[in-house]
């Protein structure tokens, strides 16, 4: 209890001093961009092998099948994340934090696209851009040549791009003669923090302080040019393995005076060595497990956030963390249900951060975090036994539904507001529409099998899209992979009225309704599918999807549920036991922390919806 009171009065002091003398400051939080850059030009070959007829320009885009199996849309996000930048302006804020995956996979071209926006929108608006890794920027710690056999070609065909000969596998599908250049190799840490150096990676001369776990000068003795001297590749490096040193580009700032940002790199990647006709190969292993893998590999960044943040309290700054990877469950405590229904291994849950993890960064001072990686809104809050406190915010992701980003307002180091901006307005999002028409043709033509949706291409606006991606991403890979089959086979089949009767019984399903104010006909208009596509919009935007779903469908559902959960003999079979843990998933998706507009309680470590 000691400690802990002497927490609070440092804080508390923190707090008295910060408020008498500081505005409040605004960051925009925008996670997991994946930015293509559409109309980038190859510097070692020349491209115009498909032209987008609205401009006469070449266009370098993935297909819409490509895209629609994915958790991340490839080249609609590109508009988006320009009108995200616009909103932020017109808004009037300077500071806006990029927490990881802002590339699809670090390949030059889209590197030196995103540099190049983000020089324009600082040279325009005063911004200061601040970002961290994440596991596709960069996909490995070296660069390593890479490509694709999925984006789009000439007629509709799928075209391969890839940065070295031989590298296309005989067994994938491709109906264009592939094409050769650098720009779509895989760029590691020295190459991308070389390029974006000016948006965080290395000081600037405006910076009021900035370190890295390896800087030998501490706050007192800080200079520009020390700093810059020590902000080189080769001075910012660990050893996760004997003999293994890999990158490392966390680092503190302080972009305007009492703020000091903590950008955490929490990539970590291990060497794996096999052995070849070439004799021994090392690869490493991807980072996106994120921070279960710092706790083993990488323990040397606790103590030193432990020091920044002792060093930020005894300073008077406030200290706001962000990277790419969750520090706190964003499940919303439903995971042990997850495991339970899917089986190990599925709903990405080797992603999911374990209480140490949690536990060792609140314990190291962490009081408020930001995390993308999981292309999700939440909020996650860790009350730890010993009274630290950790807020984990996810923010959602620009190429996913529903799109958006995260406004931070710091009053001071205890009350902050967090808004959550979605952008209504996507200026030329169906920019690309007339070319995935002639692919969906194209495909109608040779007869392939399970053919994405062309209703897609009916979207009015940038959040229709993202709700339709969301759709066909349920139905052509969630589904077939993750779900157990007879689960399927049974949940799909049924209307929401044959749910009610399964609850209840025949005979009581009409009374039932009746007396919450519904007809059979209500819940015959829909189906499991559709509760179950509901489930991943909850997943994914938390209350940001109760429009979508809208109030009548959630009272429904709640109906279903709770006279699901008085009538135990529907538990008593497989389907019903299986029913009982998707109820209760569905259930606590429904009723997670603030994950919309809310303030902030950094002493409390609460978090409370704004009216």
């Amino acid at each position: 209890m000691i400690k802990q009171s002497l927490l609070l009065a440092g804080l508390f002091s923190i707090v008295i001093g910060y408020s008498q003398t500081k505005k409040p400051v605004q960051v925009a939080f925008l996670a997991d961009v994946h930015l293509q850059d559409l109309y980038g030009t190859f510097q070692d070959t020349a491209y115009t092998q498909l032209i987008n007829p609205l401009n006469n320009k070449p266009v370098l885009l993935r297909t819409m099948e490509s895209q629609l199996h994915s958790t991340r849309i490839f080249n609609e996000n590109y508009f988006a994340f320009m009108a995200a930048l616009d909103d932020i302006a017109a808004r009037g804020v300077k500071i806006v934090a990029l927490p990881g995956d802002y590339s699809d996979d670090g390949q030059p071209i889209h590197i030196r696209g995103l540099a190049r926006i983000l020089h324009e929108y600082s040279d325009r608006y005063g911004m200061k851009f601040y970002i961290t890794t994440g596991n596709h920027d960069p996909v490995g710690p070296f660069n390593k040549p890479a490509g694709k056999n999925d984006f789009l070609g000439s007629g509709g065909k799928r075209q391969p791009v890839f940065s070295a000969p031989g590298m296309h596998k005989a067994d994938e599908p491709t109906e264009l003669p592939t094409i050769i250049t650098s720009d779509i190799a895989i760029m590691g840490y020295e190459d991308i923090t070389a390029q974006l150096k000016d948006f965080g990676f290395c000081p600037s001369p405006e910076s009021r302080f900035w370190a890295t776990p390896y800087s030998s000068y501490d706050y007192e003795d800080y200079s520009y040019t020390k700093a810059l001297n020590e902000s080189t590749y080769n001075t910012r490096k660990y050893e996760v393995a004997p003999n293994y040193s890999v990158p490392d580009a966390t680092y503190i700032t302080e972009p305007v005076d009492g703020l000091w940002l903590l950008a955490i790199d929490g990539n970590v990647y291990l060497p794996i060595k096999t052995k070849s006709t070439k004799g021994e190969i090392v690869k490493y292993q991807g980072a996106s497990v994120g921070y279960n893998n710092v706790l083993h590999n990488k323990a040397h960044l606790i103590p030193w956030v432990k020091q920044m943040a002792a060093e930020a309290r005894r300073r008077g700054k406030v200290l706001i963390a962000f990277s790419h990877y969750p520090m706190v469950d964003y499940n919303d405590g439903a995971s042990g249900e997850i495991t339970d229904l899917l089986g190990n291994g599925k709903w990405q849950m080797e992603r999911l951060p374990v209480d140490a993890v949690a536990q060792s960064f609140a314990d190291a001072g962490i009081n408020v975090h930001f995390a993308g990686h999981m292309h999700i809104n939440d909020t996650g809050i860790y009350h730890g036994a010993n009274g630290h406190n950790l807020i984990n915010i996810q923010i959602p992701s620009l190429a996913a539904y529903i799109h958006g980003y995260k406004l931070l307002t710091i009053k001071d180091a205890a009350h902050m507001q967090v808004e959550t901006i979605t952008i209504n307005q996507v200026p030329r999002f169906n920019e690309l529409f007339g070319l995935y028409r002639i692919e969906h043709q194209f495909l109608e033509r040779t007869g392939a099998e399970n053919i994405w949706d062309d209703s897609i291409l009916e979207a009015k606006t940038y959040h229709d899209f993202t709700e339709y991606h969301l759709k066909e991403l349920v139905r052509l890979r969630f589904i077939p992979e993750e779900w157990p089959k007879d689960f399927i086979a049974n949940f799909t089949k049924l209307t929401g009225y044959d749910l009610v009767t399964n609850a209840s019984g025949e005979q009581n399903a009409g009374k039932i309704l009746k007396k919450a104010g519904f007809s059979p006909p209500d819940f015959k208009a829909w189906n499991g599918i559709d509760m179950l596509t509901d489930l991943y919009k909850l997943q994914s935007a938390d209350c940001l999807a109760l429009n979508d779903i809208g109030a009548e469908k959630i009272s429904q559902y709640k109906l279903i549920i709770s006279t699901f959960s008085k009538n135990k003999a529907t538990k008593n079979d497989t389907f019903g036991k299986q029913l009982s843990l998707f109820y209760s998933i569905f259930t606590k998706f429904m009723n997670g922390d603030p994950a919309g507009n809310f303030t902030i309680d950094t002493v409390k470590g609460t978090v409370t919806p704004m009216k």
